[in-house]
Formats: C-alpha cells, structure tokens, sequence
C-alpha cells in the first residue's frame, strides 16, 4: 500500500522547527507546499499502478523539491 513520504524524518526536523521556519520564510513555505503537492500525485500514481516513467518523473520530481527545501534550510 502506498504511504506518504515523511519528509520530517528525512529532514531530522520537528514539526514545530518547520512550521517556525515556514512562518519566516515564504519561499520555504511554498516548497513545503509544493512537495506535499507531489508527494499526493506519487502516492496517488502508485495507488493507479500507472505508467513507470510517469511514476519515475514524479519521484525525480519530489526529490528535486527536497532538495530544494534542503538548500533553503541550510
């Protein structure tokens, strides 16, 4: 069964820590936004058994957002 990803662990972040630092930071904030969106759309192309390389793109997608949000937090 597919699960959202928890980005939080990843990150080594408590919600509180996020939330503080998205409140200061509107950017951050909407990346923030932005991964919770594809974050969705991967879990909801697992749930369809979809296309590989629809999936694949979207992984890559959800990774480079993170990525980000790791660049804005450093």
């Amino acid at each position: 069964m597919p699960v959202k990803h928890d980005l939080l662990q990843d990150l080594g972040l408590s919600k509180q820590d996020v939330d503080e630092r998205r409140a200061k930071n509107p950017h951050l904030n909407a990346l923030f936004d932005k991964y919770e969106t594809v974050d969705d759309l991967v879990v909801t192309a697992e749930k369809a058994a979809g296309s590989d390389e629809e999936l694949k793109k979207l992984k890559e997608k959800r990774l480079s957002v993170k990525d980000e949000i790791v660049q804005q937090l450093g």
